[in-house]
């Protein structure tokens, strides 16, 4: 059971990556803070590999979807993890 706790914290740890990384690219937050500054640097450096693909795959112009497909395999793929570490 701590495994699977393990794999959901990892998963949702990425989630609210991802969801950070949207949100700052539609307020445009303040990067004079270092804090932000930081924070920002640190969230599009964890989510740019799993982001890339996905816009690379889907080119849509403007609109980049890549966040909502990325959140949708790593969802996929935090339930089959689970389901299988269950029944192991």
């Amino acid at each position: 059971m701590l495994l699977i706790r393990g794999v959901n914290l990892i998963f949702q740890f990425y989630y609210y990556l991802i969801l950070v990384r949207v949100i700052a690219s539609w307020v445009q937050p303040p990067t004079h803070h270092k804090f932000m500054k930081d924070l920002l640097k640190f969230t599009y450096k964890m989510t740019e590999p799993i982001l890339a693909p996905f816009r690379e795959l889907i080119p849509l112009g403007p609109i980049d979807i890549s966040p909502i497909i990325a959140l949708i395999v790593l969802q996929i793929i935090r339930r089959g993890l689970i389901n299988l570490l269950i029944y192991l």
